[in-house]
């Protein structure tokens, strides 16, 4: 659930919306603001935080009153804080962010400007979703996502407004129709909904990755995800993990995306040296962690040193480990690997027990690098 529930890192920051006193909505109009905005948010994709935050308090000092100064703040504690962890001080405060940005929109009726409002809601919501659905907090998903629904659903009726509003629809269109029959118990459920289009869907999303004023990497990164774990086309998944790391090389989610990527599809010289141009020095050990684990790829399969292969899978399991949930993915990696190693060891125990250990962490039982 956690990627399809993925809805938004830095949702329609040009937008903002309105709350009831007129200099609000000034916003759209203020060059210098709008300027502020993209570089900051360019400035966060790239890891650039201290240059993020002082285009959050150029913003609020411009408007101070306005709910997108909660939004971007929420963003840059998220980024910062990659990956955010439930418990602790960054979370509060990036839960507080989410959850002021949606009162103060919601204390807007509607109006002319209701598709900035949307957009507003729409994105503060997706940001919480994704922390939620990324650590497994069901408890907090659920009721988040009964009143999100309809708001998603009125974002049909304005893909006329904005490009943006695509990547919604198409998220919609695609999900609705794909996670059923990936997942058949969610079938039921699923009647609940209306139909959706899977092919209509792809082509909204990647209406919005090019069009898009502010949703260009969200569509990009689903995009990757929905080729890699659903439609099983690594290269085609290739031309977006690509373009994100490309766009964004200082971003180290997309750089663990684009070498996950590239080992798919067998390229594992390219692989082997962007792991080697940018790992090991970045501070971040959920990286670092997806790096020792990757690099037992590696071994596996373009040296066929399995020695040292079951030594990077061992080590970087207990690295990722203490992520929890978050890891799961990556971690099943691991376990897949070690199973292949014990079944030509004649270890048939510990095949068994890796394999199961890895089934039981992924959702996607297909990308297992078992081919």
């Amino acid at each position: 659930m956690s990627r399809i529930l993925r809805v938004v890192l830095i949702i329609f920051l040009f937008f903002g919306s309105a709350v009831s006193r007129p200099v609000i909505s000034q916003i759209l109009k203020d060059t210098a603001a709008i300027r502020i905005l993209k570089n900051g948010v360019d400035a966060v994709y790239n890891f650039r935080f201290e240059e993020a935050w002082e285009a959050s308090g150029k913003l609020s000092s411009l408007y101070p009153d306005h709910p997108v100064n909660h939004l971007f703040s929420g963003m840059i504690t998220y980024w910062e804080n990659y990956p955010l962890k439930p418990g602790s001080k960054a979370q509060i405060t990036y839960v507080s962010h989410m959850e002021r940005c949606i009162a103060i929109c919601e204390e807007r009726e509607e109006t002319d400007d209701y598709p900035e409002y949307l957009l507003s809601n729409l994105g503060a919501r997706g940001m919480l979703l994704l922390f939620y659905a990324d650590n497994n907090l069901s408890n907090n998903v659920f009721p988040l996502v009964k009143t999100t629904y309809r708001y998603i659903r009125q974002s049909f009726d304005y893909t006329s407004f904005y490009d943006d509003f695509y990547f919604f629809t198409g998220l919609y269109n695609y999900y609705r129709e794909a996670y059923p029959e990936a997942r058949p118990v969610y079938k039921v459920l699923a009647f609940l909904f209306p139909r959706g289009d899977k092919a209509k869907g792809l082509t909204e999303m990647q209406t919005a990755a090019q069009k898009s004023l502010m949703l260009r990497a969200e569509a990009y990164t689903f995009l990757s995800h929905i080729y890699i774990h659903f439609e099983n086309n690594y290269q085609v998944a290739y031309a977006y993990s690509n373009s994100l790391n490309r766009l964004y090389p200082g971003n180290l989610l997309y750089r663990a995306s684009k070498i996950k990527n590239l080992l798919l599809i067998k390229w594992y010289d390219e692989a082997e040296q962007l792991i080697e141009s940018g790992s090991g020095n970045t501070g971040n050990r959920f990286f670092e962690a997806q790096v020792t684990i990757y690099k037992g790829i590696l071994q596996e399969k373009k040296y066929r040193n399995l020695k040292l292969a079951k030594q990077y899978y061992n080590r970087g399991f207990s690295e990722i480990t203490p992520f929890g949930y978050f890891g799961n993915e990556t971690a099943a990696l691991a376990c897949f690997g070690l199973s292949r190693i014990y079944d030509i060891e004649g270890d048939k125990d510990n095949k068994k027990t890796y394999r199961k250990m890895a089934l039981d962490l992924t959702s996607y039982k297909k990308v297992s690098f078992d081919d």
